[in-house]
């Protein structure tokens, strides 16, 4: 990967480890899912004018959008309403990688491997650690956190509608699939915000929206959506996806990191100790055990 191309990577790891910060940020004046819906609806437009339509069946963008997009954010953006530090979110979202290999192996017929088993078990360890700190009888965090787990498995479905996506003879661009999917969420979270939250709640939020509130939104559509999935989607397809994908492991490196500075966010000893695990099943699930190779060479 060329030093042009590597920056652009860290670049993006930067701007979706600084997407919690922002919606933390942005939900102090506004309800969870009508933020959300008012970031699908600038996604897609007016980009929808400009990017063509992918030529996928319907069927398929319709699962990817009321998963990737409407299911996983819905559960992330209410659970980070309800308490959930934005840095921990960051972390336990990456669930995801553990969800997909599980639902890959239904799906495709996917056998997994002895390093994502491991990966696996380690990681949901780690869960479980994270699960008894949080059980301090703030019942609004453990909600929180159960609910950005339903967030990781949302996203993971959504993967499999992706693969399913990029199989087809007609593969679309990743900025295609991106804006045009945008619109399937969009209503849901509406009609969810209108149930939920009530009309003059609604109104309201709209009528107060501040500078603060507008330029989070202008953050998670434009620079964490459009740019950040733009620029991730032509690396990787311009290098192998051994080279991009496990950058992302960074991620939540930089959600814990930006959530401590800007939003004085703070983990327990028991917080950090399952935090470590997780991280350390991501690791293993995507590079294995390569660290005790290299110390076999070098002894």
């Amino acid at each position: 990967m060329s030093r042009k191309d590597g920056l652009l990577a860290l670049l993006v790891v930067v701007v979706w480890g600084l997407n919690f910060v922002v919606i933390k940020v942005g939900l102090h004046n506004m309800p969870p899912l009508m933020l959300a819906g008012l970031r699908f609806l600038l996604v897609a437009f007016p980009a929808i004018f400009f990017v063509a339509r992918p030529n996928i069946p319907r069927t398929l963008l319709l699962g990817y959008g009321l998963t990737i997009s409407f299911g996983q954010f819905a559960f992330l953006f209410c659970a980070i309403h309800f308490g959930m530090p934005a840095g921990l979110a960051s972390l336990v979202l990456q669930a995801q990688a553990f969800f997909t290999i599980v639902l890959g192996a239904f799906a495709f017929g996917e056998r997994l491997q002895g390093r994502q088993i491991a990966g696996i078990a380690l990681a949901v360890f780690g869960v479980l650690v994270l699960i008894e700190a949080s059980l301090n009888g703030q019942h609004v965090a453990l909600f929180g956190f159960m609910l950005t787990l339903a967030a990781a498995f949302c996203w993971a479905c959504g993967n499999i509608f992706n693969k399913k996506i990029m199989q087809h003879t007609s593969r679309p661009p990743v900025m295609s699939l991106v804006v045009w999917s945008a619109l399937i969420p969009i209503m849901p979270f509406f009609v969810s915000s209108l149930l939920l939250d009530g009309a003059p709640h609604m109104i309201q939020s709209l009528v107060d929206i501040d500078l603060t509130t507008i330029l989070s939104l202008v953050y998670l559509a434009f620079v964490a959506t459009i740019v950040g999935y733009g620029i991730w989607g032509t690396l990787l397809g311009r290098y192998e996806t051994w080279r991009v994908a496990p950058l992302s492991l960074l991620v939540p490196v930089v959600g814990l990191a930006s959530a401590a500075v800007l939003l004085d966010e703070t983990l327990s000893g028991l917080q950090c100790l399952g935090a470590v695990l997780i991280m350390a099943g991501l690791y293993i699930n995507v590079f294995g055990f390569r660290w005790r190779n290299i110390a076999q060479v070098r002894g």
